[in-house]
C-alpha cells in the first residue's frame, strides 16, 4: 500500500514537472529533466518491487486465520468505530456443527461497552452487529450466530479448493512475512576440552529447529555456537599439556580422550599447589597473547571441535563458532562503557552493576582485574544488536539460566543498546532431560549421559526394532541403512521437539520409536505410505503437477472436506511459533495433519481396484492430489524440525 501510494505521488510529481517545463523557465530546465529523470527512475524501481512483491505474496500460502481477523477486524471497526483496540478472537472450531472457525469478540466488546460507556449490550446483539458489518470477501460462504455470541464461520468450498491447488502449483510456500529482518539464534554452546552430553541434546536440536523456521519464512538467520573456550580453565589444560607432550609446538600431541585430559588436569589442579600456581601463569600469559600458549590453546580447541562435529554431523546441524574467545577484547570497552554512564559500583574490589528489577548485580570485573561470564554475555549482546544488527535475538538456553540472561537483558536495555518495542530479545528457555525413573537423565554408574553414546545407541535400537518388524527381508542394504538413520535421529528430535520446551521431559528409548502415537516412527512411517499411494497406482510426479493444474479439488465428502482444511491451517500454526517460539505446536499439528489424513483414506478411495482381479479400475485424482497435498506439508514440517524422511521405510 506505501509503495503504491509512492507511485501515485511520484506519478502527479513527474506530470508537475512535465508542466513546469513547458512554461518556458530555461535557467532551470536542465535541473527539471535531471530531477524528472531521478524521479521516473524511482518510479520504475519502485514498480517493479511491488510486481515482484505481489509475485511472492500470491505465491505465498494464505494464512486463513489472519485473512479472518482482517475481515472481522474491518466489520468490529465499521460497527464499533469508536472503540479503541476492541478484542478480535478468531480461531478454528472444536466441532464442524460449530463451522469451521469461531468469531468470539462478541463477549470482550460487551464488557468494554459496560466498563467505558457503561452501555449494557448483549453478546448476541453486538454478534449480530458485527455480521451484518462483515465487507464482502472471497473466503466465507455463511455466519451463524450460536449460543451467548459465538459466530460460527463457514468457509467457501470453491475458496478452499483454489488455495489448495494454489498449494500444489506453487508448493509449500512460506506467508507473506514485510520487512526482511535479521535473526540471531544463540544455541548449542558446550565447553570446550568437556565432551557434549545429554543437557546439551535440547538446545542444539530446538536452536537448529527454530533456525530452520526463521530461514523457511524469509528472515536473514545467523546460527551462533557460543562456544566456552576462555578462561581460567585453559591454565590448567595448558600446564598439564607442557608436561604430558612437551614438544606439542613440533609435534601435533596425541590426545584421544580429552574428558580424561581435562579430569586428570583438574585433579592436579585441586591437589598439587606449584601445579596451580603455574595454571595460574599460563591464563596470564595466554590472555597476553603469548604465541607459544595460544599455539597450546588452539591445539586444545581443535580436538573439541572435531568431537563437536561428529555429533553435528549426525543431527545435520549447522553453526558458525563465535565463542567467548570472541568478545574477550571488546570487554574492557564494556566495562568503560558502564563506568562512563554511572552505573557502576566497586564493591570489595570488584566492579558491580545492579540493574533495577534484579536483586543479584552483574559482576563485570573480578577484584583481580580479570573479567567474567557477565562481561563476555554483557559484550555478545551489545556485539549481536550494535554489529550485527540483529531486529531478533534469541538465546536458547536452559531454563536455570533465565535470571542471569533476564538480568543481562535488562542491562544492555539500561545502557541504551535496544528498544524492546523495536528489537525483540528472547530467551527460549528449555527444561531438562529426565531418565525413565524421573530424576535427571544419568547413567548407570551416575555419570552424565554422553551425547554420542546416546546417538549410537539410537542408531543400534533403531535397526532391531526395523529388523523386528522384517524390513531388512524387503528393503535393500542402503535403503535399511537411510531408514535406520532417519527413525533414529528423528525420533530423538522428535522426542524432544513434540513436547513443550519449558517444561522436563522423560527420555525414553521404547516411547520415541514405537510407531503408535505421536512419535516420529509413526509419522515417518505414514508419510512413506502416502507417498506409495500415487507411486502403486503409476502416477509420477510429472501427472500429478499436470493434474494440479487441470483438475478442481472436490471436496464433497466430510473426510475431504476435514482434511483440506487441515492441510491449509500450516501458515497459521508456523505463524503461531513465529510468535511463542513453542516448536511442539507444529508437532502436534503433523500428528493431527496423519490421523486426519487416515480418516479420508479409510473413508474416500483414491484408486479402485477390482476385487477379483485386483487390477486398477478407477483413479480418484483430484483425492490423489489431496494425498499429494498433505505430503507436501508433511515434508516441509518434517524438513522445519530437521527430519529426513525415506522412500521406503
Amino acid at each position: 500500500a506505501f509503495q503504491e501510494n509512492e507511485i501515485k505521488l511520484l506519478t502527479a510529481e513527474i506530470e508537475h514537472l512535465k508542466n513546469f517545463g513547458c512554461l518556458g523557465v530555461s535557467s532551470s530546465l536542465e535541473g527539471l529533466r535531471d530531477e524528472n529523470a531521478k524521479l521516473k527512475y524511482r518510479l520504475n524501481f519502485l514498480r517493479k518491487s511491488l510486481q515482484e512483491e505481489r509475485s511472492k505474496t500470491a505465491k505465498s500460502m494464505l494464512n486463513i486465520n489472519s485473512c479472518l481477523q482482517e475481515i472481522f477486524g474491518a466489520a468490529i471497526q465499521a460497527a464499533y468505530p469508536d472503540l479503541e483496540n476492541p478484542p478480535l478472537v478468531v480461531t478454528p472450531s472444536q466441532q464442524p456443527k460449530f463451522g469451521d472457525y469461531q468469531c468470539n469478540s462478541a463477549m470482550g466488546i460487551t464488557q468494554i461497552l459496560l466498563k467505558t460507556k457503561e452501555q449494557k449490550v448483549s453478546p448476541r446483539e453486538i454478534a449480530e452487529k458485527i455480521s451484518k458489518n462483515i465487507p464482502p470477501n472471497e473466503c466465507i460462504e455463511k455466519v451463524e450466530i450460536a449460543g451467548p455470541g459465538f459466530i460460527n464461520v463457514h468457509l467457501r468450498k470453491d475458496f478452499v479448493s483454489k488455495q489448495l491447488s494454489s498449494l500444489l502449483i506453487n508448493g509449500v510456500q512460506p506467508p507473506a512475512i514485510g520487512k526482511r529482518k535479521k535473526v540471531v539464534v544463540d544455541f548449542s554452546s558446550p565447553n570446550i576440552a568437556k565432551e557434549m552430553h545429554v543437557g546439551h541434546l535440547r538446545s542444539t536440536i530446538i536452536g537448529e529447529s527454530m533456525c530452520r523456521l526463521f530461514e523457511f519464512a524469509g528472515y536473514d538467520v545467523l546460527r551462533l555456537n557460543h562456544l566456552g573456550d576462555w578462561g581460567t580453565q585453559f591454565g590448567m589444560l595448558i600446564a598439564h599439556l607442557q608436561d604430558k607432550f612437551p614438544d606439542y609446538l613440533t609435534v601435533s600431541p596425541p590426545i584421544g580422550d580429552l574428558q580424561a585430559f581435562y579430569k586428570e588436569s583438574k585433579r592436579r589442579f585441586d591437589t598439587e599447589e606449584e601445579f596451580k600456581k603455574r595454571a595460574y601463569q599460563c591464563v596470564v600469559l595466554l590472555q597476553s597473547k603469548n604465541p607459544d600458549f595460544i599455539k597450546a590453546w588452539e591445539l586444545i580447541c581443535d580436538v573439541s571441535r572435531k568431537e563437536f562435529q561428529k555429533i553435528y554431523n549426525c543431527l545435520d546441524i549447522t553453526l558458525i563458532e563465535r565463542g567467548e574467545s570472541f568478545y574477550h577484547e571488546m570487554m574492557k570497552d564494556i566495562v568503560k562503557e558502564f563506568e562512563d554512564k554511572g552505573f557502576v559500583q566497586v564493591d570489595d574490589g570488584r566492579k558491580i552493576v545492579f540493574v533495577p528489577g534484579f536483586p543479584v548485580p552483574l559482576t563485570i570485573m573480578k577484584s583481580d582485574g580479570g573479567y567474567t561470564y557477565d562481561t563476555s554475555d554483557l559484550a555478545a549482546l551489545k556485539h549481536r544488536l550494535c554489529e550485527e544488527k540483529a531486529d531478533i535475538l534469541i538465546y536458547v538456553v536452559d531454563s536455570g539460566q533465565s535470571v542471569h540472561l533476564q538480568t543481562v537483558f535488562a542491562a544492555g536495555q539500561m545502557i541504551g543498546w535496544y528498544d524492546p518495542k523495536v528489537t525483540r530479545v528472547a530467551h527460549a528457555a528449555f527444561g531438562v532431560v529426565l531418565g525413565e525413573d524421573k530424576k535427571k537423565f544419568k547413567t548407570r554408574s551416575g555419570d552424565t549421559v554422553r551425547l554420542i553414546d546416546l546417538l549410537e545407541e539410537g542408531l543400534k535400537r533403531a535397526m532391531d526394532k526395523l529388523k523386528d518388524k522384517e524390513r531388512d527381508k524387503v528393503l535393500t542394504p542402503e535403503e535399511l541403512k537411510a531408514a535406520q538413520t532417519s527413525v533414529a535421529f528423528g525420533c530423538i528430535k522428535y522426542a524432544d521437539l513434540s513436547h513443550n520446551r519449558l517444561n522436563d521431559y522423560v527420555f525414553s528409548f521404547d516411547k520415541m520409536l514405537d510407531d503408535r502415537g505421536n512419535t516420529a516412527a509413526y509419522l515417518l512411517y505414514a508419510f512413506t505410505r502416502i507417498r506409495a499411494i500415487a507411486r502403486l497406482a503409476s502416477i509420477d510426479d510429472q501427472m500429478l503437477r499436470k493434474a494440479a493444474r487441470e483438475e478442481v479439488l472436490i471436496l464433497d465428502h466430510e473426510k475431504e472436506w476435514k482434511l483440506g482444511k487441515c492441510i491449509l491451517r500450516f501458515p497459521e500454526i508456523l505463524q503461531k511459533i513465529l510468535e511463542d517460539l513453542l516448536l511442539h505446536t507444529l508437532c502436534d499439528y503433523l500428528y493431527e495433519l496423519a490421523t486426519t489424513f487416515t480418516e479420508f483414506y479409510d473413508n474416500c478411495y483414491c484408486v479402485e481396484k477390482d476385487r477379483q482381479s485386483g487390477q486398477i479400475v478407477k483413479v480418484n485424482m483430484w483425492r490423489l492430489l489431496l494425498c499429494e497435498a498433505t505430503a507436501t506439508v508433511m515434508a516441509k514440517g518434517f524438513d522445519i524440525l530437521g527430519i529426513k524422511p525415506v522412500q521406503r521405510m
